[in-house]
């Protein structure tokens, strides 16, 4: 079992947090939120909304900004504080882990996470989260998880660079591993926590969740970026998930 007893969150500092603040949607940033506002319109019903892991509030915005009355959480202070700023009428709250049942139960109908898990050690810990968090939504409700795939850490893309990190290729679930961000000024190594997409399928299932669609957004070469992986392999992978229904007996 990984030891994550010195695994640093990259973004729970003032200086992480000043840096990736100033971060909209560039490069392969883009192809992240690209094609939300369709998967969304999709499979979401409703426009009362939690984002998880907000951090700065990008996020969080982007959902006001698809009309959505959303409240912003996340675990770092500093991360809200510069959300409050760039965002000074929007709704944001500090959270613990696991504990959100304050916001309403079965009163949402999204649950947003966009690269929050990337950052999450442990099965236990995972499945604890996913599972309090579902506890938000309506019976109609869904839950969008968009973290990175597997191979975001052995590529070199228009937004990370791994090449100083091989030892990133032999990472199993639940592994730290690292890249470098080229869209902040802050260029300190980044840690994330390894999850192959199998063990997030395990995952979702542990929490009472059940995948309703997978999407891997890919690079097209019409658009304004200078891609280097992103036509040929998916760095994000978006999971659209439900509740599972209890089996009748």
């Amino acid at each position: 079992m990984p030891d994550h007893s010195h695994f640093e969150n990259s973004w729970g500092d003032k200086v992480r947090a000043e840096s990736y603040s100033k971060l909209e949607f560039p490069n392969t940033y883009y192809l992240a939120y690209r094609d939300l506002p369709d998967i969304i319109s999709r499979h979401v019903k409703g426009s009362k909304a939690v984002d998880f892991g907000c951090g700065a509030g990008r996020s969080t915005r982007f959902l006001k900004g698809l009309g959505f009355q959303v409240i912003g959480i996340d675990v770092s202070e500093d991360m809200l504080n510069r959300a409050r700023e760039l965002d000074v009428q929007g709704a944001y709250r500090l959270v613990k882990n696991a504990s959100y049942s304050h916001l309403g139960v079965g009163n949402f109908d999204l649950v947003q996470s966009i690269f929050t898990f990337d950052n999450i050690p442990g099965w236990e810990n995972r499945t604890r989260i996913l599972s309090t968090l579902s506890d938000l939504l309506k019976p109609t409700g869904r839950m969008i998880c968009l973290d990175s795939t597997p191979d975001l850490y052995t590529n070199e893309w228009a937004s990370f660079t791994t090449k100083d990190f091989p030892e990133n290729s032999s990472a199993k679930t639940g592994d730290t591993v690292r890249d470098i961000m080229n869209d902040v000024e802050d260029r300190r190594p980044i840690e994330d926590i390894f999850w192959t997409e199998e063990d997030y399928y395990t995952l979702f299932d542990m929490a009472g969740l059940e995948d309703e669609a997978t999407y891997k957004p890919l690079g097209r070469s019409d658009e304004p970026f200078n891609w280097i992986m992103e036509t040929k392999i998916a760095p994000w992978m978006i999971f659209v998930l439900k509740k599972k229904v209890a089996e009748k007996i």
